[in-house]
Formats: structure tokens, C-alpha cells, sequence
């Protein structure tokens, strides 16, 4: 059974920090890149960072860059996002995500996904 899982997310006041975690099992994790979307209420689900399947090259939405660090253990089989200086405007469902390829920096070629962990940020 595939699973990707969630953690970290909750409440913060604008500036802090948070480190979303995403742990995996049932599917093959390290050949293949990883990447963290959300979806903020009555929006699309965005595309957010994306690492390689070795950690070389990763991937950023401009509104997050220097704020948020994406990486991954592939001896775990999981992946995080280190969330930093967090805006009211970062307030969403964050999800993690399998890619189908090493790279994973198109936002459609990602095909397993998490349940989502809801990060609110309070100004």
C-alpha cells in the first residue's frame, strides 16, 4: 500500500518557522524526486519546491525562495521542507509528493500523494 505522510504543519505567527516532514512507504522513493505543493482555500493547488532524486538540484516557487529549504534522506525514505520567515499569505495545505521521473521540476509529473497537513500562519 502506498503511503506519503504528513507531519509537522500547525500554527505559527508570521516570521516563525516550521519543518514539514513526509514520510513514505510502499513505494520506491530514492530513484525519483520529491516535491511539496499546497493549496490555500479557494485556490489551485500550487507547485512549491521540488528536490532531485539525489538532492543535487532542487527547485523553487519564486515567492518562497530564501525562505524555504526542501530536502530529503533517501536512507529514510522521506522528505522535508524547512519553512522560514513565514507570511500570512504561506497559509495552506501542504502536500508532499512522489514524481515519476529524478528530476520532478514540471509540476504534472507527480503521481503518488499525500493526505495534506494544514499550516496556518497568523499576522
Amino acid at each position: 500500500q502506498v503511503q506519503l505522510v504528513e507531519s509537522g504543519g500547525g500554527l505559527v505567527q508570521a516570521g516563525g518557522s516550521l519543518r514539514l516532514s513526509c514520510a513514505t512507504s510502499g513505494v520506491t522513493f530514492s530513484p525519483f524526486a520529491m516535491g511539496w505543493f499546497r493549496q490555500a482555500p479557494g485556490k489551485e493547488r500550487e507547485f512549491v519546491a521540488a528536490i532531485s532524486w539525489d538532492g543535487t538540484n532542487t527547485y523553487y516557487v519564486d515567492s518562497v525562495k530564501g525562505r524555504f529549504t526542501i530536502s530529503r534522506d533517501n536512507a529514510k525514505k522521506a522528505a522535508y521542507l524547512q519553512m522560514n520567515s513565514l507570511k500570512p499569505e504561506d497559509t495552506a495545505v501542504y502536500y508532499c509528493a512522489r514524481a515519476n521521473n529524478a528530476e520532478g521540476s514540471n509540476a504534472v509529473e507527480y503521481n503518488y500523494w499525500g493526505q495534506g497537513t494544514q499550516v496556518t500562519v497568523s499576522s
